[in-house]
């Protein structure tokens, strides 16, 4: 691997390592929590190149960032590899959730937030449309029992419910992108230059100007061929021409997606991203 190129993987283990309670503070920046599809890389049972060829790159949880915005961390949603990557990225803080949409690789790992909550000493603010709310309501219904059961830790969270309409979140504007998964209506989010768009092959016409004068576009691109729900390479790489940020950071993929092997085939401003990659918030 060429130097460039190990300097900027994630930090090992034992370089992160830091003592207990102790977090890092993201400030001023997106962290990349997860890279991964629905199954994660390597894929259970799997001995293909990318599952078993050992580049970390190639190791990819189930896709999430968390921003470091004025006011405090900022978590887009919960991966059933939450506890994992928090752990990993030394993140010891979460300050509110917001949601894209209420599949399982997203939300299923909301419970993982109960030593966030037992460490706040408050409700962790749960940003999300009616159709996430009842799918959390539904799939953790123990934390919303009227009497709870005794001696059964519980996420504490509250709902906040939003829409497409911009508002201010943690010293930052957000602004919802409506976004189209298959038959599925999701959301993106711009924070300032920066767009965040996973789980998406189509991208409504009301949307489109959003997406303008961006630096930095963060893409579902699950696999080279086409699929129902997501984008191919060669859709990706036509939004990401038509938006024309300066740069375009894939995520959401597959094992058909070897790090190496991609990257050499992809235009200037398209990359791969990876588990623990960095950007600026601008």
């Amino acid at each position: 691997m060429p130097p460039s190129d190990a300097s900027r993987l994630p930090p090992t283990v034992e370089q992160t390592a830091a003592p207990r309670g102790v977090g890092r503070d993201l400030g001023g920046r997106l962290l990349f929590l997860g890279t991964g599809t629905s199954v994660g890389v390597p894929v259970v049972g799997c001995g293909c190149g990318t599952c078993t060829g050992g580049d970390p790159r190639d190791s990819r949880t189930r896709t999430s960032v968390i921003l470091g915005l004025p006011a405090g961390h900022l978590l887009v949603d919960t991966t059933p590899d939450l506890r994992t990557q928090l752990l990993r990225e030394r993140v010891g803080r979460v300050d509110a959730v917001l949601y894209t949409h209420d599949h399982v690789d997203h939300v299923y790992g909301l419970d993982d937030v109960r030593p966030l909550c037992y460490a706040s000493g408050k409700p962790l603010p749960l940003y999300c449309e009616e159709r996430v709310e009842r799918r959390i309501r539904k799939a953790f219904d123990y934390a919303f029992e009227t009497v709870p059961v005794p001696g059964g830790g519980l996420p504490k969270v509250e709902f906040q419910r939003i829409g497409t309409e911009p508002f201010d979140l943690l010293g930052a504007r957000v602004t919802p992108l409506r976004l189209r998964h298959g038959v599925f209506d999701v959301l993106g989010f711009r924070f300032g230059r920066i767009a965040y768009c996973t789980d998406t092959n189509a991208i409504p016409d009301e949307t489109w100007p959003q997406l303008a004068g961006l630096d930095t576009l963060v893409l579902d691109c699950l696999r080279p061929t086409p699929h129902p729900t997501h984008f191919s390479v060669r859709e990706a790489l036509d939004v990401a021409a038509r938006v024309a940020a300066r740069r375009t950071l894939l995520v959401h993929m597959g094992h058909e997606m070897a790090h190496a092997a991609t990257s050499a085939e992809l235009p200037p401003g398209v990359e791969l991203a990876y588990d623990g990659l960095e950007i600026p918030l601008t």
